[in-house]
């Protein structure tokens, strides 16, 4: 299940459950459409991997399947990713 974190990896955005600026990797890293777009071209900064849009949780299952409250940010500011 997928952990729907709370906000943008570089900027710190928020970006709520409900969100459709929300975009993720594989590996659940979570930035914003603006960061994921603009400084990161769309490939993640920590994995490599590709960036899209994440899945909005409908509203009845955020009840049962809360969504994280973690929130991480990354401490040096984000760059566009190096090649693995």
């Amino acid at each position: 299940m997928l952990e729907l974190r709370p906000n943008c990896e570089c900027c710190d955005r928020d970006l709520p459950p409900e969100s459709r600026d929300a975009m993720i990797c594989t590996f659940e890293c979570t930035f914003c459409a603006d960061c994921a777009t603009g400084v990161l071209s769309g490939i993640c900064p920590n994995c490599s991997g590709e960036l899209v849009r994440r899945p909005v949780r409908p509203v009845e299952k955020l009840e049962k399947y809360p969504a994280s409250t973690r929130r991480v940010l990354k401490a040096e500011g984000c760059g566009p990713a190096r090649a693995a």
